[in-house]
């Protein structure tokens, strides 16, 4: 009899930890299910919009009351008047001139200085862009370009602040941060104040290239920097600062009006065409590779509408790919205009996350007219930085071997860089 009390008194037990288990196991899943639901409906964290210099008035515009001002400027300084996407991309925004802004504000603007590509960015690349007067607002506009790449003190004698608002895309030959360091030196040499403010710089994500060797310094690279540096405008004016690179080593009254929310990481598609041949942000991101073409007898796609995102000449092999430049709003007499070249489209290829030097190799190799690739009169060299770059191609050296020549001048100039890094 007691048996089969301890009997059933076990089964029973056994039944009730079957019930719990399987109880605990349903609720299990249950519980996971839930889990799931919840992370699949989990809010991204709140999104925090890149707020360029321009659009941080509260930080500069004390310091103009009172004030004469001259702007630097073109097309692309601008006040964005509304938030970005997610995504950082800015195409249809709204914004105002950041000339016509500062007047509405009653800012003394007197003058206008205006870099390669002219005041609203129409002028072709190397054109002279001449003086004039804004249509718009009636003011005189001074040519950054041409005989008169610095501000005279006379040019400046009715100004006490300059303003730099230009958007910049990160690569040594882009002409507008050697604007930038002329206009530092007369600010320096007249002591004026000089206000940068800062913009992303679209090709900040790598450091890449041939250190330039001042021998072969030019308008399009003063300075013993890699073809892309990483840095922002702001970051920039302030390693020309600090590294003593103006005339003499004289320092200018620099104050740098820096963006909030930006890292080096984030895409950022520029609103506005920083000059006539960026259409985009493809051509933007391949620019610094593509750019090499100027100084060989390849063309990078002037006189189309894929400007930087293709390249081609009449002297490399027959293609799928073909093109005709003509003259147009960007190029009014292109590199083989009116003349089929044979090509490669890269406007639909990944993102580059450093310099690709396997086109401008390839195109060596494939050229019918070798000797004439490189131009003559060292162009190639003054964009490279360096002779040494066409010394290798011509050798036959691939793109490994040449960039482990540069190892050591990057790394140096990465910790050289360090003190003037204002962004993650």
């Amino acid at each position: 009899m007691r048996f089969n009390v301890f009997k059933n008194t076990v089964l029973l037990f056994v039944l009730v930890l079957i019930s719990c288990a399987s109880k605990t196991k349903d609720n299990l899943a249950e519980t996971n299910q839930i889990l799931a639901k919840t992370k699949t409906k989990t809010n991204p964290p709140p999104f925090n919009p890149i707020i360029v210099g321009a659009n941080q008035t509260k930080s500069y515009l004390s310091l103009l009351k009172g004030k004469r001002v001259g702007i630097v400027a073109n097309q692309t300084s601008v006040i964005f008047k509304n938030v970005i996407s997610p995504s950082n991309t800015v195409s249809g925004q709204s914004y105002s001139h950041l000339v016509d802004s500062l007047i509405s504000e009653k800012v003394n603007v007197t003058k206008v200085f205006a870099p390669e590509h002219g005041f609203r960015g129409q002028a072709d690349a190397g054109e002279v862009v001449k003086d004039g007067i804004d249509t718009k607002t009636g003011l005189p506009i001074v040519s950054l370009y041409g005989k008169n790449k610095k501000p005279s003190a006379e040019q400046l004698q009715d100004i006490d602040v300059i303003i730099f608002d230009i958007q910049d895309v990160g690569a040594r030959f882009y002409t507008y941060i050697s604007s930038l360091h002329y206009v530092m030196e007369a600010c320096a040499e007249q002591n004026k104040l000089l206000l940068v403010l800062d913009r992303p710089n679209p090709n900040g994500h790598y450091i890449d290239g041939p250190i330039l060797e001042m021998e072969h310094s030019s308008f399009v690279g003063m300075h013993p920097v890699p073809i892309v540096h990483g840095l922002t405008i702001g970051e920039y004016a302030t390693m020309i600062n600090g590294e003593k690179w103006l005339k003499n080593g004289i320092q200018c009254n620099l104050k740098v009006i820096t963006m909030t929310h930006y890292n080096r990481q984030m895409t950022y598609d520029l609103p506005i065409k920083p000059s006539p041949n960026l259409p985009n942000a493809q051509a933007i991101n391949l620019y610094p590779s593509l750019c090499l073409f100027e100084g060989t007898n390849i063309s990078a796609g002037r006189g189309t509408d894929l400007q930087f995102q293709i390249y081609g000449s009449p002297f490399l092999p027959k293609s799928s790919y073909v093109f005709t430049p003509i003259a147009n709003d960007g190029a009014k007499y292109p590199k083989y205009e009116n003349k089929v070249c044979n090509g490669y489209n890269l406007s639909q290829a990944k993102p580059l996350n450093g310099l690709n030097l396997n086109y401008l190799i390839a195109a060596y190799k494939t050229t019918t007219n070798q000797s004439e690739f490189f131009i003559k009169n060292g162009f190639f060299t003054k964009l490279a930085g360096t002779n040494k770059l066409q010394q290798q191609i011509e050798a036959g050296w691939d793109e490994d071997k040449i960039k482990a020549t540069w190892t050591s001048g990057l790394n140096s100039f990465k910790i050289k860089r360090q003190p003037y890094v204002l962004y993650n």
